[in-house]
């Protein structure tokens, strides 16, 4: 199953993200609101330099499967630019998607910081100092954050052949490396 090949080797990327957003202090509520506007920041790099490339990379099939219009995420993550007064920007970082099997990969760590999200929404609505914190992209699935990510995974799962892993792995890799060097 290509989620848990996935899974295995992304969880040092996956630890990278989460050391670089200082992760471990959200669970001991010494986040700050400083360090949230740095992880909106650069997610909503990641997001506006890979969400059209991903998108359009992706068939009818992928389309309608993962219910793509429903997956939009950048105009909510403006939305929260807004309300933390960061800035818009262009997009100034090349980054490119050889395939859909990349693409795919790319969606994988997009979706996976959607359901991260979802856990540091609830955790930090409990903390001092997030009282006026909307958490448009954060906590964008709601109570379907769950379903959202076990349909993409079914989907990745069932659609995606073994010999296309390596493709699928490349793309994961491509945006972690964007996400954890873009600052």
């Amino acid at each position: 199953m290509v989620s848990e090949y996935l899974k295995q080797n992304t969880a040092e990327y996956h630890d990278a993200a989460e050391k670089l957003f200082n992760s471990e202090k959200i669970f001991n509520r010494t986040f700050t609101l400083e360090d949230y506007k740095k992880i909106i920041h650069t997610n909503y790099l990641m997001l506006l330099h890979s969400e059209d490339k991903i998108f359009n990379s992706l068939s009818d099939k992928y389309a309608e499967k993962l219910q793509l219009e429903e997956r939009k995420k950048l105009s909510l993550i403006e939305k929260d630019l807004e309300s933390l007064s960061l800035e818009n920007q262009t997009i100034s970082h090349p980054l490119e998607f050889e395939n859909e099997h990349e693409a795919l990969g790319a969606m994988y760590v997009i979706e996976g910081s959607t359901l991260g999200g979802n856990v540091i929404a609830k955790q930090l609505s409990k903390t001092e100092g997030f009282d006026e914190v909307t958490f448009n992209f954060f906590g964008c699935y709601q109570e379907n954050t769950g379903p959202m990510w076990k349909n993409f995974k079914e989907v990745l799962d069932t659609e995606v052949m073994e010999e296309n892993y390596n493709e699928v792995l490349s793309g994961a890799k491509k945006l972690y490396t964007f996400l954890l060097n873009v600052n």
